[in-house]
């Protein structure tokens, strides 16, 4: 008889990896639909695999450098009349300055709507969508919150590299009872009422960028063994003419 835990496992550089698990309970306070919630029984929306590493060498390399890489399966699956989505979480500022750590994902397998807000003096001040599919890359910029959907019925696989010096704030998304917007099954984007004066969204298109070696269509772990391509993570103070690119 297969365990339950069994079905879980990621299959890693030879290893079997267990996951954080994010179940539907760990997150009411970010549900739409909360009538729903009520007479729904708790499960599993998706699965977190952190501090990932191909080699002994790499995960030195990743700790030298201040990193981690990690990977978030996302079954497909609804939450009640919204598509399965993540927490959704913000970075803290890094210390001296005035940009919150950046994080890059990459879609492995999939779809995913990468669903991001910039918040000022508690008003959000900007929203933006990005659709991406499989070999896409999206860079999350400073100064930004995020939430990941998945809007289709195929599993969704991605993973991400992002500093490992800081701890993610999910208190905002709580406490506003989601994201400003919420990606409903019939495919709209409705306002969340709890924010007022809400701007448009804006659509942009994946950050597939040569410059920073993000092909799409090649993997990007191999960019630990060169990591300089990694620095705008943990100094993007440095990196103004990337964030005017983006």
């Amino acid at each position: 008889m297969v365990h339950p835990m069994d079905l879980m496992l990621l299959e890693f550089a030879g290893k079997q990896v267990k996951p954080d698990i994010r179940k539907l309970y760990d997150m009411r306070e970010v549900v739409y639909d909360q009538e729903w919630l009520q007479v729904t029984e708790d499960k599993d929306l998706y699965y977190m695999y952190r501090d990932l590493s191909y080699s002994n060498r790499d995960h030195n390399l990743i700790k030298e450098n201040d990193l981690r890489y990690d990977i978030t399966i996302i079954p497909p699956s609804i939450i009640g009349s919204e598509f399965v989505k993540t927490a959704g979480h913000y970075h803290p500022l890094i210390e001296g300055t005035s940009y919150t750590y950046p994080e890059i994902y990459e879609v492995l397998s999939g779809v995913a709507h990468y669903l991001l807000q910039k918040s000022e003096n508690s008003k959000i001040t900007d929203v933006i969508i990005v659709e991406a599919k499989e070999g896409d890359k999206v860079i999350v910029p400073p100064n930004y919150g995020h939430v990941t959907i998945n809007p289709s019925n195929k599993e969704l696989k991605m993973a991400n590299w992002v500093s490992d010096q800081f701890e993610s704030i999910y208190k905002p998304y709580r406490e506003y009872g989601g994201a400003a917007y919420f990606e409903l099954t019939d495919g709209s984007l409705i306002k969340n009422e709890n924010c007022e004066n809400l701007p448009g969204i804006r659509k942009l298109k994946p950050t597939n960028f040569s410059d920073l070696g993000l092909y799409k269509n090649k993997e990007m772990y191999k960019l630990i063994r060169d990591p300089d391509k990694l620095g705008y993570l943990n100094r993007p103070q440095d990196y103004d003419w990337l964030w005017e690119k983006i």
